[in-house]
């Protein structure tokens, strides 16, 4: 088995997420059985560097880090998402040029941010420029 060794950190960690990103199963376990199974079958005559091998190890716990680090922010962020929601309903919502304008009776949360339902019936993103009374 050839392996050749990634020359950049930012390489390293780029195949590092992807992998981890497209594998959910994929954990510090798993690197590390790959990376004992790297050391038995590389070839003798050209032996990894030590170094090397810390520094794979290096990213990946960084890599694992920010994608345990994304997760908690994606959850804080629908956390303020809800709050801000439940807070403007019953408030009186106005368009950015003032042509649509209501009381919120519901608000849908979704991946592009907020979506209020007025009294009128109509639908207004809450987006910059959105007055809220």
């Amino acid at each position: 088995m050839d392996v050749n060794p990634v020359s950049s950190s930012t390489a390293t960690a780029t195949s590092a997420a992807d992998a981890a990103a497209s594998k959910v199963g994929l954990d510090y376990d798993t690197f590390l059985t790959l990376l004992v199974q790297q050391m038995k079958n590389q070839d003798p005559t050209e032996p990894m560097d030590a170094t090397e091998q810390i520094a794979q190890l290096a990213t990946f716990s960084q890599v694992e880090q920010t994608i345990k680090t994304n997760k908690n922010l994606e959850m804080l962020l629908q956390s303020s998402n809800l709050t801000q929601a439940g807070s403007i309903i019953g408030r009186t919502l106005t368009s950015h040029d003032g042509e649509v304008s209501g009381i919120v009776q519901e608000v849908t949360v979704s991946a592009n941010g907020l979506v209020a339902t007025l009294d009128t019936g109509d639908e207004l993103a809450v987006t910059n420029g959105v007055t809220i009374k």
